[in-house]
C-alpha cells in the first residue's frame, strides 16, 4: 500500500498532462504569464502509462485528469483510453474549465472517463470575464450541456469563492445545479504563487451555514476521493460541498499527491519537496527503482501545509503544479 510517514493511505494522483490554459483566472495564473514548460520536458503518453502502472501495482486506485487546461494536451482522450485499462485504477476522473467541453465529451466518455469537475465561478458574464480575462460564459454553458447529455456518472461545478462574491451569485449557481443536477462546490483561495496571495480570501464557514438555512440542508456524503464536506437536500436531490483548506484544513486525511507534466510529484499542495520522476524515466531505470522512489518519496510527505504560518513559501502557480 502506498502509505506516507503519517500513516495516511495515498490512493488519489491528481496528473497534469500540460500546463497550458486557455484563461487567466485572477486567482491562478498572471495575465501576461509566459513562463511554461517545455514540450519536450512533458512526460509522453507512454512514459505517463508506465509510471501509472507501478503507482496502481502499489495501491493507487484514483485518477484525476487536470492541467493547465488537460483538454488543450493532444489526443486525451487516447491517454485517458490506456489509463482506464490499467489494473487497479478504477476512478478516472477529469477537472477542466469547460471551454473545449463540448468537442471533447463524448470522447471523453467512451475512452472510461466517468466524472467530471468543471470550474465556474459565476453566471453573470460580467463577473466571468472579469474573473478569467476572457469571455468564455457561453461555452463553458454549452459545453456543461452536451457533458450532461453523455450521461457523466457526476458532474461537479468548482466555484471558487472570492472576496467580494456576493450571496446572489451563490445562490444563482445553487439554483442551476439543483435545476441540471450537478454537484455544487465552493472552494476557499489558497496562497499558491502571488496571484493565489492576491486573489482574496472568503471564509466558507460562516457561507456554509448561511445556504444550510436558507436551503434546508443537511449533512451529508457524497461519493469521491477529495476533501469536500457537504451538505445535501433531505431527499438527496442536491449536494453543496466546501472545500475549505484555510479555514478548517483536512491535511490529517490528506489522500492525494500531485503529479505535474514535467513528472515532478509534489507531494503537498502546500510545500515545495517533490520526487522528480523524468530523469529516472529517461535514464533508464527500472520499475523497481521508480517503486523505490515513489515509497521513499511518499515518507517525506509532511503532515500538513503551512499556508497560515509561511503562505509565501510556494512560488509556483497552481497551473504548473496539477490542479
Amino acid at each position: 500500500m502506498l502509505l506516507d510517514g503519517f500513516g495516511r493511505h495515498v490512493d488519489y494522483l491528481r496528473l497534469s498532462v500540460t500546463d497550458r490554459c486557455d484563461l487567466r483566472c485572477s486567482y491562478c495564473m498572471p495575465e501576461g504569464f509566459k513562463g511554461y514548460e517545455e514540450p519536450k520536458h512533458w512526460l509522453s503518453f507512454d512514459e505517463l502509462e508506465r509510471l501509472l502502472a507501478v503507482f496502481a501495482r502499489l495501491g493507487l486506485r484514483r485518477v484525476r485528469l487536470t492541467g493547465g487546461e488537460p483538454l488543450l494536451r493532444k489526443n486525451l482522450p487516447d491517454l485517458a483510453q490506456r489509463l482506464a485499462a490499467l489494473p487497479g485504477i478504477d476512478d478516472l476522473s477529469l477537472s477542466s474549465n469547460g471551454t473545449q467541453l463540448a468537442k471533447h465529451a463524448a470522447r471523453l466518455r467512451r475512452a472510461g472517463v466517468t466524472r467530471l469537475n468543471v470550474s465556474l465561478d459565476s453566471l453573470d458574464c460580467a463577473r466571468v470575464r472579469a474573473i478569467c480575462r476572457r469571455d468564455v460564459l457561453p461555452q463553458v454553458l454549452a459545453g456543461l450541456e452536451v457533458a450532461r447529455s453523455e450521461g457523466f456518472r457526476l458532474i461537479k461545478i468548482n466555484m471558487v469563492a472570492l472576496a467580494g462574491t456576493t450571496d446572489e451569485d451563490i445562490a444563482a449557481m445553487v439554483a442551476y445545479c439543483m435545476e441540471r443536477g450537478f454537484v455544487l462546490r465552493l472552494i476557499e483561495t489558497m496562497p499558491v504563487g502571488a496571484t493565489g496571495r492576491e486573489a482574496g480570501f472568503l471564509d466558507l464557514c460562516p457561507v456554509r451555514e448561511r445556504l444550510r438555512e436558507r436551503f434546508g440542508l443537511i449533512d451529508g456524503v457524497v461519493p469521491g476521493g477529495g476533501p469536500a464536506r457537504y451538505l445535501v437536500s433531505p431527499d438527496g436531490g442536491f449536494q453543496i460541498g466546501f472545500i475549505t483548506p484555510i479555514s478548517q484544513h483536512f491535511c490529517e486525511t490528506c489522500n492525494r499527491v500531485r503529479l505535474g507534466v514535467d513528472g515532478a510529484l509534489h507531494l503537498c499542495l502546500g510545500q515545495e519537496d517533490r520526487v522528480e520522476f523524468r530523469p529516472l524515466l529517461r535514464g533508464g531505470c527500472s520499475d523497481a527503482e521508480l517503486e523505490q522512489a515513489l515509497l521513499e518519496g511518499l515518507r517525506r510527505k509532511p503532515a500538513r501545509h503551512e499556508f497560515g504560518e509561511r503562505p509565501r513559501q510556494v512560488v509556483r502557480f497552481m497551473s504548473s503544479t496539477g490542479g
